[in-house]
């Protein structure tokens, strides 16, 4: 058991102007607000400049910036990092889909800026883009995302290149190349304290779900980034929390973020 010392050194540590300060400036790089690239229309033709209060909200398609979710999601995912922390809630800090890396960044970032050296951060996608519609999912029919695979495709050496800019490509970062249905079910990955889903389908968010939701502890965080987005996306979340009796409390981040707080499964 820590000290009253060591505790009172510890909350000193998650109120540290220096790690927020660090942060948040981590963020508006991240989202190249600090410096605005340029934003593409959902058919990629053109360009036009950055819209900060859409940009902000993660309501644009970045030309440069390393994440789209916009700053309130990016709150809320280091929000839930710290808690983490504080509440001690045993596992990894795993996302399902991460384009260019920026939501991973900011966790490998927080978990350096407090001094965590135990958990690893588990970066889970293709590294080419969405899948095309299956037939074993049907919410998923006519679903354009792998047309647009050119802009959502990130190589794994991108992504990494991305992490090495920041600093933060270190051995607390694996990577996990592959479809979802071929590579999360044999996961190495015993405990989960933070689950970030951002695969926006059906199949992908439904099979991140399946393999990965039981290894969540208890106390630990599942952020879905799409649910107020993508329809198929949601009815995924509304599917598998229906079929496994999960009736913890959904809260809303932004427009179209949510997350739950897992509860003891007793």
């Amino acid at each position: 058991m820590l000290s009253k010392k060591s505790l009172q050194s510890r909350d000193m540590a998650m109120t540290d102007p220096a790690r927020e300060l660090y942060l948040q400036l981590l963020k508006r790089c991240l989202t190249r607000l600090l410096f605005p690239d340029l934003t593409h229309d959902w058919n990629l033709a053109t360009t036009r400049p950055v819209d900060p209060a859409v940009r902000e909200i993660g309501g644009d398609w970045p030309s440069e910036a390393v994440t789209m979710v916009g700053l309130r999601r990016l709150d809320n995912l280091q929000t839930c990092v710290i808690k983490v922390l504080e509440g001690r809630i045993p596992g990894e800090l795993v996302e399902t889909g991460t384009w260019r890396g920026g939501c991973a960044i900011l966790m490998r970032a927080v978990l350096k800026a407090f001094g965590d050296d135990a958990r690893t951060v588990w970066v889970a996608d293709s590294f080419q883009g969405l899948p095309k519609p299956s037939e074993e999912y049907p919410p998923d029919e006519g679903d354009p995302h792998w047309t647009l695979n050119s802009y959502l495709g990130v190589s794994l050496d991108q992504v990494k290149q991305n992490f090495r800019q920041f600093e933060l490509l270190d051995d607390k970062v694996r990577f996990l190349p592959g479809w979802f249905r071929d590579t999360l079910p044999a996961a190495p990955i015993d405990r989960i304290a933070l689950l970030r889903l951002d695969g926006d389908m059906y199949e992908s968010t439904y099979v991140a779900l399946s393999a990965l939701y039981p290894k969540v502890s208890p106390g630990g965080f599942v952020i879905v980034d799409d649910f107020g987005a993508l329809p198929n996306c949601r009815k995924a979340v509304e599917d598998y929390r229906a079929e496994h009796h999960i009736t913890d409390e959904l809260t809303t981040i932004d427009w179209t973020g949510v997350y739950w707080t897992r509860s003891d499964p007793r």
